[in-house]
């Protein structure tokens, strides 16, 4: 049954496309037509947006699953193609999309009813590069057992791209989903996703804030981020271990941007300082034969020849033992390792 057309909220051109929002659908026939669903539910006329699928060769009943809703629906498109990433499945959703904004769900994970209307109201009206709102971490059973989500005290603080890097970027939560992209920013930035590459998030988030100019954060809850449905069937491996080099390399590149303050330059080191020790982190305990630890290691000099640290004792002997062994560096974290966290292989 097709979902009754909903009021355009205030201020909002209800004949044209205002948002795209883009869902790169891969292995998750058991999430995503709830995820799809709620896209649904956030009172927005359907002729405000889009709803761009990116089948990235899917080998379950993904597609199956959501037949129903893409023929319900007049504004779903659907584009095809081989297994080749997140990362590109997103970059293909971005060349198509027609919205002023644009929104990256993940299809395992859920959009708040009703939160997205506000949200898309404060953008068009305020024609912010970014619009950054907040989520809530639960498990299966919690989501299952879900019936309403309280939304908090509405506040809107306006920030340059530098403020919200500074003040509000975790290293550790560069996540895509939570954040409302003008469309003309995106293209004129040239800002894309790394093909190809696990931890896309973290170059194209830092690269994002830093270049934007004016954005909100906004204190409304976006999206249900599932959390450890993934990590007992992950295991680190040395295509991830390159991967997360190139993470590095590219998030590291960013330095050279022109005026950048010297308290940008200082997070921007420590965050790839983060990346680098979760490197280190996932190696001890996902990559047990030496030679593939050493080609790990190569390839990282290769890709950032230049790798150096200088915030602190730690990271000034890291970036020390490092540069003067990888190898030696990795023996001494090996003796290190009962007092190191395991990480889960995301």
């Amino acid at each position: 049954m097709t979902a009754p057309n909903k009021p355009t909220p205030s201020g909002i051109d209800k004949d044209k496309c205002l948002l795209s929002v883009i869902v790169p659908v891969y292995n998750v026939e058991k999430y995503v037509r709830s995820c799809i669903e709620s896209i649904y539910r956030q009172n927005l006329s359907e002729n405000i947006f889009e709803v761009i699928i990116v089948n990235d060769g899917t080998e379950d009943r993904s597609m199956e699953v959501i037949e129903d809703i893409i023929s319900e629906h007049d504004n779903i498109s659907v584009i095809h193609q081989e297994n080749l990433s997140l990362s590109v499945a997103r970059n293909n959703g971005m060349a198509v999309a027609k919205g002023e904004y644009i929104i990256m769900p993940d299809s395992d994970d859920l959009l708040i009813d009703n939160s997205l209307s506000v949200l898309l109201e404060l953008a068009i009206e305020s024609k912010a590069d970014l619009v950054v709102a907040d989520f809530l971490e639960m498990t299966d059973e919690e989501i299952d057992k879900l019936h309403f989500v309280p939304q908090k005290a509405l506040k809107i603080k306006e920030k340059t791209g530098e403020e919200l890097f500074l003040q509000d970027l975790n290293p550790h939560q560069c996540y895509v989903w939570r954040t409302l992209y003008r469309r003309e920013f995106l293209e004129k930035k040239r800002l894309r996703f790394i093909p190809g590459i696990r931890y896309q998030d973290v170059p194209f988030t830092h690269e994002c804030y830093l270049r934007a100019k004016n954005c909100l954060r906004v204190t409304r809850l976006l999206n249900i981020y599932r959390k450890g449905h993934q990590s007992a069937t992950y295991s680190f491996n040395v295509k991830k271990g390159k991967d997360l080099c190139i993470v590095i390399a590219n998030t590291w590149k960013l330095k050279k941007i022109r005026g950048l303050t010297p308290a940008i330059q200082t997070k921007l080191s420590n965050d790839v300082f983060t990346s680098f020790s979760l490197l280190i982190y996932f190696m001890l305990y996902g990559i047990k034969n030496s030679k593939d630890r050493k080609e790990i290691f190569a390839f990282l000099r290769q890709e950032v020849p230049d790798l150096k640290f200088h915030n602190g004792r730690q990271q000034r002997i890291t970036s020390c033992v490092y540069n003067i062994s990888p190898t030696l560096y990795f023996f001494v974290r090996q003796i290190l390792k009962k007092y190191t966290p395991r990480p889960n292989f995301g």
